[in-house]
């Protein structure tokens, strides 16, 4: 398998920024899409039990619609993909059934011989330091997703931009999300900036390495 040396590493990270103006008449290729539609997919969570649900807003109707949820910001209509991040409200035991059956399902094990790690997650549910909270622990896996989302887009030239400035319950509305499992964290427009756009040759802002970074 080939990999990205270092230094080609570094410059795609660099290369990322969050985009305030996306080209309206630029499309991602459907190789490359569907590779990030796969880099969703194969983000890790704590247990493996996926709590979300990625949204790929392909409606132009829609996309204005949320657009006016979303503080008129352009980048939900001129990019050329528009992903919403959900998250399970809570999680039960069912949803612990669901994943066990599917690792048994991918791996051709016997749901027996998994009943200890089954217990041991379900145990976690309801006594673990996550138990009092279990939306914000979905929550903070669906991030992990945003954030692979993202870097798999900077490897392959494609400009991002994460929105939390949206009305989420107002998602929830335009979305179908109201009354059932899932509740809308965030967004995420995808696509190619605009030759507009100032904030693409801006020198990036961040705290020097050896402020955030300690060695103990």
């Amino acid at each position: 398998m080939h990999h990205l040396t270092p230094e080609q590493a570094v410059e795609h990270l660099n290369w990322r920024y969050a985009v305030k103006a996306f080209d309206p008449d630029r499309r991602i290729p459907d190789a490359t899409w569907s590779a990030l539609e796969q880099a969703l997919v194969l983000a890790p969570s704590s247990f493996g039990l996926q709590p979300w649900k990625f949204l790929v807003i392909e409606n132009r109707n829609l996309r204005e619609q949320l657009r006016a949820a979303s503080w008129n910001q352009s980048q939900v209509v001129d990019a050329d993909r528009y992903v919403v991040f959900a998250a399970l409200r809570t999680t039960t035991d069912d949803d612990v059934d669901r994943y066990i059956n599917r690792q048994c399902e991918v791996r051709g094990t016997d749901p027996d011989a998994l009943k200890g790690y089954r217990d041991v997650i379900a145990g976690f549910l309801v006594k673990g330091w996550a138990a009092n909270d279990l939306f914000g622990w979905n929550a903070r896996q669906a991030y992990i997703a945003l954030g692979q989302f993202m870097t798999a887009a900077a490897m392959m030239g494609v400009d991002t931009c994460p929105m939390e400035g949206i009305d989420m319950h107002g998602y929830d509305e335009l979305l179908g999300l109201k009354g059932t499992r899932y509740a809308t964290l965030c967004a995420c427009a995808a696509g190619y900036r605009s030759a507009d756009d100032k904030y693409a040759t801006a020198a990036k802002v961040r705290f020097p390495a050896d402020e955030v970074i300690e060695r103990r």
